[in-house]
Order: structure tokens, then C-alpha cells, then sequence
């Protein structure tokens, strides 16, 4: 059998440049044709594309007919996200399966119901027979997001009603894939790490552990965990869980779904939408730039040699030449992001357990400076703050979790959003999603192959 050609080859690079130049559309003529680029106006907002009762990012507030800046918001089927996280860690309780089953079904549960719902999720933690085997240890990849991908669109072969839409088979399936994406995830990760020499351990998950503890046990080789570990990352998924139905994954999702395609197909679709570095993968971003900072700045606690490197990263002239200060910055937020700032509290305390007290101040700095500076050096139209994804790398490392999974993490908590959409769409949808684009292509007229230069 031929071999897959995997080089750039002369042919490749000239079909490139042919293709740069018919492609590239002029940024001016957005403006021309009143075009919201990126489904965004000038000042971030989005292009309301749609109507949901799922979540609710707030951001501006209207005084005297004009909208204002306001301290961001992040409701979940009209609960402040603040008084749900509040709700559950003043009780001592994880909070995923709960606010999963908020999400989905649009009501808060009950003692009992919980209890129901936590043994749901709890038994559905299991893979078809010899799938890590056949599936999983197959062509490892060293990321995460792939593996995840594959394994999703494997289990449509696995399931003999893949293609029922009807309200409870997507129902069924989406509790499959919200109990079975941390098992998928770490034993992707084990997969890959025994294929680079490293020891291969697979823990099975338990029924009685929340989705938080049996990740850290499963990915642990002692299956040893903290209470508190366990708690941050809760919240942390919690956190991740769902934020509007406008981010470009949640949109993915609600759009495949409106074609009236299978529960896989759509979840591996959002998956390939959430890897990006511009969405998910924002905060492994944040984690290389860091480690790029703290391998130039001599003195951490020296502001004008930190603002001197960040100087550099806006102007291209550090790290990966992107322009950009990962962390800092929101579509929709422009003066806080609620979740920041619920993590925060949680961040600081986890880094002092684990002894990194200068990192998370090295972190503060940043977050400080970076606004400033950003306002210096760029011409903005609405106001930078930091965002989820500043500590939530951080916080995957001080609770020991390998880079490649940090975006996995926040597909584990995001399934539960693109459930929830899913069904909204599939319960209230009636039209496919097909938004229209505005040709500027000059019509020409067709040439014989002999003709042509």
C-alpha cells in the first residue's frame, strides 16, 4: 500500500499562493457591506443568532438608553453563578452533579433527586467491552482532544439506536457521554504516556465518587487525593460548564444539531470547535507564556521588568509572536469575568498548600499590569479584564494534571452545556441553523483550458 504524503511538497506552496490571493477578503469591506465580523460589532457584542433558556452572560446594563460597562454576570437558567457555587461549597457539597442536573433539565433538585441523578451518572461510568484495548490504545495521539474525538465517534458503532433524535434517546446519550468523557480523557492520556516509555495503570471508576474525585484518582497512580483538590477542581468544572450558548462551541453544537444529525457526530464537531487555541485551548496558551516569562524575567516581583516582557508580547517581539497576552480579555466581559473571580479565591489558597505563593503573586502581577499596558499599546473599544482561562491552567498544574489535559478538563465540563443545548435545540428548533454570507467575488467569464495563461 502507498504511503500518505505528509510533506509540504513545491506543489503544495504554489497551490498556497494562488490561494492566499483569491481568498483574502479586505477588513475595510466589512465595514462596507456592514458585515459583523466574526458575528461581532465593533464593541464585542454578539450577533444574536438565537433564543435560549440555558445561560445568561451579563455584561452591560442600560442606563438612560445607552448600554454601560457593567461588573460581569453568568447566570445558569436564571441562577447567579456566584450563589450557585456559594450554595454548594458552603455545604461541603460537589457541585457538578447538581449544577449538571440544572443545566439539563432546567430546575435544581431535590435531596432525592440528586441522590437519583449522582447513581445515573455513577453507573453509566462504563466503556463497551475491550474498548481501551481496541479503541483507546489504537494510535495514541499526543493530543488529548484528537483521541477524545475518536473515541466519540467510535461509540456511534457501539450504540445500536446512534441515529434515534427522539427526546430520550439524546437523553440517554448525553448521560453516556457526561459520565463516560473523564474515562475517555485520562485513559487517552495513559494511552499516550505508555506509548513514550512511560508506565501504563488504569484505575476504574467508582459509582460513589464524584466526577472531580474519580478524575483525580484515575489519573493518579496512588489513586490518592485531597478533599480540597477535589473541591477546586469541581468548581472548576462548574465553572466551565456552560456560558451563554454564543461561545463558538455551544454555537457548534446547537448548528450540527440543527441538521438532524446523531448526538456523536455533534459532540465530536463541538470537540474539534473547543481544541482551538482561541477557545479552549486558551489556557494551555497561558501556561506556555507564563513559562516563557518566568524563563526571561529575572526578578518576578520587579513590575517594570514584568510590564517590560509584556510590552514585548504585545508587540510581537516575545513568545509566540501572536500579540497577544493570554488570559486577558473577553468576547462579552469587559470589566470582569465572574468566574475569574470566583477561582481566584480558590487559586490563592491552592497555591499556598502546594508552596506557590510566588507564582500565583507572579500571576497577580500580571493580572494587574496587563490592562494597562494593552490600553497603551492598542486602540480598544471596550475594556480588558482577565478571564477564566488566566487561572485555570495554573490551577491544573498545582493539582498536578499533565498539560496535554487541560483542554479535555473543559470538554469534561463543557459536555454538560452542549447536552443542554443539544436537547433545547432538538425540543424548540424547527429550521436547519444557515446563516447567509455576501459574495464580493467579481463574476468573470469561463475560459478554455488552452486559452488560459
Amino acid at each position: 500500500m502507498q504511503e500518505v504524503i505528509f510533506q509540504i511538497t513545491p506543489q503544495v506552496k504554489k497551490l498556497v499562493e494562488v490561494c492566499e490571493r483569491c481568498d483574502k477578503v479586505e477588513s475595510d469591506l466589512y465595514k462596507e457591506y456592514d458585515v459583523k465580523r466574526g458575528l461581532r460589532d465593533i464593541n464585542g457584542k454578539g450577533v444574536v443568532a438565537g433564543l435560549t433558556n440555558i445561560s445568561e452572560v451579563h455584561a452591560k446594563d442600560i442606563v438612560k438608553g445607552e448600554e454601560v460597562p457593567c461588573e460581569g454576570k453568568l447566570y445558569y437558567r436564571g441562577y447567579d453563578i456566584r450563589n450557585l457555587t456559594q450554595g454548594f461549597l458552603s455545604e461541603g457539597r460537589f457541585g457538578f452533579e447538581e449544577i449538571a442536573y440544572l443545566l439539563l433539565v432546567g430546575e435544581l433538585p431535590n435531596e432525592e433527586e440528586l441522590k437519583e441523578f449522582k447513581a445515573e451518572l455513577g453507573k453509566r461510568r462504563t466503556l463497551p467491552q475491550n474498548f481501551f484495548r481496541d479503541v483507546i490504545m489504537k494510535a495514541p495521539s499526543k493530543d488529548m482532544m484528537i483521541s477524545l474525538s475518536k473515541s466519540i465517534l467510535t461509540l456511534y458503532s457501539y450504540d445500536s439506536d446512534a441515529e434515534n433524535t427522539s427526546l430520550s434517546n439524546v437523553m440517554r446519550q448525553c448521560l453516556n457521554l457526561i459520565s463516560q468523557f473523564p474515562m475517555l480523557a485520562v485513559y487517552s492520556y495513559h494511552a499516550y504516556n505508555q506509548s513514550i516509555g512511560n508506565s501504563l495503570f488504569i484505575h476504574p471508576p467508582k459509582e460513589e465518587l464524584s466526577t472531580a474525585e474519580n478524575i483525580l484518582m484515575m489519573l493518579r497512580p496512588n489513586k490518592k487525593y485531597t478533599k480540597f483538590e477535589a473541591a477546586v477542581l469541581d468548581l472548576a468544572l462548574v465553572l466551565h460548564m456552560e456560558h451563554g450558548g454564543g461561545n463558538n462551541s455551544s454555537f457548534t453544537t446547537r448548528v450540527v444539531s440543527s441538521s438532524g444529525t446523531d448526538t456523536y457526530s455533534v459532540m465530536a464537531a463541538a470537540l474539534g470547535s473547543l481544541k482551538g487555541p482561541r477557545h479552549g485551548g486558551a489556557n494551555i496558551k497561558v501556561m506556555q507564556m507564563f513559562e516563557d516569562l518566568k524563563a526571561k524575567v529575572y526578578n518576578w516581583e520587579d513590575q517594570d521588568e514584568v510590564a517590560n516582557y509584556l510590552r514585548k508580547v504585545l508587540r510581537k517581539e516575545e513568545f509566540d509572536q501572536s500579540g497577544l497576552i493570554y488570559g486577558i480579555g473577553h468576547a462579552v466581559y469587559s470589566i470582569s469575568d465572574p468566574r475569574a473571580e470566583i477561582f481566584k479565591i480558590f487559586v490563592e489558597e491552592l497555591a499556598k498548600n502546594k508552596g506557590q505563593e510566588a507564582e500565583f503573586n507572579l500571576y497577580t502581577t500580571v493580572e494587574k499590569l496587563a490592562p494597562k499596558l494593552i490600553a497603551e499599546e492598542r486602540r480598544i473599544y471596550k475594556g480588558v479584564n482577565t478571564n477564566v482561562d488566566f487561572y485555570s491552567g495554573f490551577v491544573y498544574h498545582l493539582l498536578g494534571l499533565p498539560l496535554e489535559l487541560y483542554t479535555p478538563i473543559f470538554a469534561i465540563a463543557r459536555i454538560v452545556g452542549w447536552s443542554a443545548h443539544r436537547l433545547e435545540e432538538i425540543v424548540s428548533a424547527e429550521k436547519i441553523i444557515r446563516p447567509a454570507y455576501q459574495s464580493i467575488a467579481t463574476q468573470r467569464e469561463y475560459s478554455p483550458l488552452d486559452k488560459r495563461q
